[in-house]
């Protein structure tokens, strides 16, 4: 009695895409693609993880106003009224996720802040463009400059509060409701 397996045709599709793919990334090996233990994961999921390291090794790296056609340029914060601004900061808010760009933790801010942040941070920082549908920037509107007390008194959970202080210790703020509560565009983290 026979034992052999015989490849269902998906099986041998995957095989081969596998084969192009670690082709592919030849020129870009290093430990990561090393990492891939394919005793443990499925060819199909494997390959999944694989295209996305091509993807990203391809990215190109532009500013962020340049992912957009035409370039996503603001007028400067001020030279706009308060209604003007609101309008155009909500307007680029929905730009920037239609390009899978997310903006986290951004109620502390005023519209003003906000707009800002987009106008002198976002839009000049150079980033990996990554054109994949599954893929999303999330911009942490809270760590601007490294300083943690922003997230620790508007956004942390008592939970990460606490494992804050354990891993870093020191006095931690009072928490507070963030003063400007938006409904902005969300992906899952």
């Amino acid at each position: 009695m026979s034992t052999n397996h015989k490849p269902l045709p998906d099986e041998v599709e995957h095989l081969l895409r596998n084969a192009e793919l670690r082709d592919e990334l030849e020129p870009y090996f290093d430990e990561s693609i090393r990492s891939v233990n394919v005793e443990e994961l499925p060819t199909p999921i494997e390959n999944e993880f694989l295209a996305s390291m091509l993807a990203w090794e391809r990215a190109p790296v532009l500013p962020i106003s340049q992912w957009f056609e035409p370039e996503l340029r603001l007028p400067h914060p001020d030279t706009l009224s308060n209604d003007q601004l609101h309008a155009l900061l909500w307007e680029a808010i929905h730009k920037l996720f239609a390009q899978r760009i997310v903006l986290d933790f951004t109620d502390h801010l005023s519209d003003r802040e906000l707009y800002c942040l987009i106008y002198r941070d976002i839009l000049p920082c150079r980033e990996k463009k990554i054109d994949s549908l599954s893929n999303y920037l999330h911009w942490d509107c809270a760590d601007m400059g490294g300083d943690p007390s922003v997230w620790l008194r508007y956004y942390a959970s008592e939970e990460e509060r606490l494992a804050w202080v354990d891993d870093f210790g020191g006095p931690l703020p009072h928490v507070e409701l963030p003063p400007h509560p938006r409904q902005l565009p969300r992906r899952p983290l």
